[in-house]
């Protein structure tokens, strides 16, 4: 028996005629097929707005980071161009740490205890590469490196710019999906022929304009379209592909990294107090986006544009949830209630069969 996800459905029903957003949709599988796949709302409030559909192109924000750069990051690793345990200052000679200090290192990066703070608008004044990397290496640290962890896309920056010392992010990107199995619809600088089924985000003041098809986040804007942190475009379909392709290495198949690399990318940093942190991903907690349905072992990440993505092995199934909440304002956080609502709705219905 199929199952049905008439509560989950109904979450995502409810969370648009509530207007937690304009537009979503939701794909549900395991590591060989999708279960569920559908869309909600329509682009925008107007009501002229075209509907959303299952091939609409959404701005995924942080989830960047573990599509991405986090991957990347692994490949190199296991090239051995890169190591976890290499100092930052190795491959960003800007940096310097603080006296006294443990050296911030690449897993550091990854799991969020660098000691930088959250975020910074470095767009204001900075649009290159070189600014940005001497502004972050300059910003003061908030705390000792792993005596806490906090969320940080200055950290994913940098690792950006390690990457790209050896190559553009897009192009490495490019490779990493072909090794992935060619996943469509997913890509730094969406084309144009995208923009007419693009989900718009903010009303930008410092742009002056409402974004379709251009990166959100003001620093990855600033930097050219694509960063460390975010600048990925895709439908949930290809986001569940990627989460599909995860779960099949997990289980044993040959992909784009190992099965040990991808291990301990996903397990919780246990060497750093209160952290939920793994390197790049986050890890379940009854409190977060993934609800309380979810196994220990469950992995995911959101973005600030209204996307999550949780992966769950042991129960052998993923959850990809694309909206785009902030248009035309992020004002409305609706989404932090939404989220755990559907995760907890899709685990019961999985739960039925």
């Amino acid at each position: 028996m199929a199952p049905t996800f008439g509560a989950a459905r109904r979450v995502l029903s409810r969370a648009v005629a509530d207007r937690a957003f304009p537009a979503a949709v939701v794909d549900v599988g395991t590591a060989h097929q999708s279960l569920w796949c559908e869309a909600f709302g329509h682009l925008t409030f107007a009501p002229t707005a075209r509907a959303a559909r299952e091939d609409t192109i959404f701005d995924l924000a942080s989830l960047t980071k573990v599509l991405a750069t986090a991957p990347l990051v692994m490949r190199a690793v296991e090239r051995g161009s890169l190591s976890l345990d290499d100092s930052l200052s190795m491959h960003v000679p800007l940096w310097r740490d603080h006296p006294g200090a443990p050296p911030v290192t690449i897993r550091d990066l990854l799991a969020h205890c660098s000691g930088l703070p959250a975020h910074a608008p470095l767009f204001r004044d900075h649009s290159s590469r070189a600014g940005f990397e001497f502004a972050i290496c300059t910003t003061p640290r908030e705390y000792v490196p792993r005596s806490a962890s906090v969320y940080s896309d200055l950290g994913f920056m940098l690792l950006g710019f390690v990457l790209e010392n050896t190559a553009p992010l897009p192009l490495q990107f490019d490779t990493l999906v072909q090794h992935m199995g060619a996943i469509q619809d997913l890509q730094f600088h969406p084309p144009k022929i995208w923009r007419d089924r693009t989900a718009p985000t903010r009303d930008d003041d410092w742009r002056g304009r409402v974004l379709v098809g251009e990166v959100d986040d003001n620093n990855a804007w600033a930097l050219g379209g694509a960063a460390g942190h975010s600048g990925l475009f895709g439908t949930a379909r290809a986001v569940g592909e990627c989460a599909r392709h995860v779960l099949q290495v997990l289980e044993g198949r040959s992909g784009a990294f190992r099965k040990d690399t991808l291990l301990t990318f996903v397990t919780r940093r246990a060497d750093v107090q209160g952290s939920s942190r793994a390197l790049g991903w986050d890890t379940m907690l009854p409190t977060s986006s993934c609800g309380t349905r979810l196994s220990p072992r469950a992995f995911g990440h959101t973005g600030f544009t209204g996307t999550s993505l949780w992966i769950d092995p042991e129960r052998g199934v993923y959850v990809v949830l694309l909206t785009n909440r902030v248009h035309p304002t992020p004002a409305d956080e609706a989404i932090f209630g939404v989220r755990p609502a559907l995760h907890d709705a899709v685990m019961d219905d999985l739960a039925g069969l």
